[in-house]
């Protein structure tokens, strides 16, 4: 079965946004996935709110002037700003996300391709996961995915309730004989996800181009 790489146009209209988020509106288009659409992947998705290109900040939360700000309805984390080998947590607080056992990298592998800038998230110290948790909640999460294992994407509730989850089903290193390409979209559509989890079972994944709608 053959599959396509989807193909994103983005067309950029930057301006500032209070001290560190410049607003970034886009119409995203795609070809046909053919059969990932029954695997779970994501289908893209046309966003016509604004979305916000959110730079990251300090990791430490010093005062309140460092929390929550109004976050608006759809957020693009902004990666390229973060340094190789960063450990990522709380930069994005501001923003409406906090990481766990996240690190940012450039990748040196050429398995582990970004999907756009340098800049891709990955699971560590610990192998095979991340985990993102929302102060508000949200509906819609998207990423794109590279992973040497089964990949499952999951949504849960501020009640630890699972809400929705996709799976990617093998294997998509670039480079590879898999018939799913790197940086495959996945994304996950449920009212009030509170935390999302990605779990390769202690396979390596980087994880690109996370947005997510409230």
């Amino acid at each position: 079965m053959e599959f396509k790489q989807e193909h994103i146009v983005n067309q950029v209209e930057r301006e500032m946004y209070s001290e560190c988020v410049m607003s970034k509106q886009f119409s995203p288009q795609s070809d046909e996935l053919g059969a990932l659409g029954t695997l779970g992947l994501a289908m893209d998705k046309k966003i016509d709110a604004p979305t916000f290109l959110a730079s990251p900040g300090s990791s430490q939360t010093t005062s309140e002037s460092d929390l929550l700000v109004t976050v608006p309805a759809c957020v693009y984390l902004n990666l390229e700003d973060l340094k190789c080998f960063e450990v990522v947590d709380r930069q994005f607080q501001r923003w409406g996300v906090i990481f766990h056992n996240c690190i940012a990298i450039h990748p040196s592998n050429p398995a582990f391709p970004a999907h756009s800038g340098a800049t891709v998230l990955m699971g560590a110290p610990k192998t095979g996961w991340l985990e993102a948790t929302f102060l508000q909640p949200v509906s819609f999460v998207k990423a794109f995915i590279t992973s040497s294992q089964r990949l499952v994407l999951s949504a849960y509730d501020r009640d630890n309730h699972r809400l929705t989850q996709v799976e990617m089903p093998g294997s998509n290193l670039a480079g590879s004989n898999s018939a799913i390409p790197p940086n495959i979209p996945m994304m996950l559509k449920a009212p009030n996800i509170h935390r999302i989890t990605f779990c390769a079972f202690d396979g390596q994944f980087t994880v690109d181009d996370l947005n997510f709608e409230m």
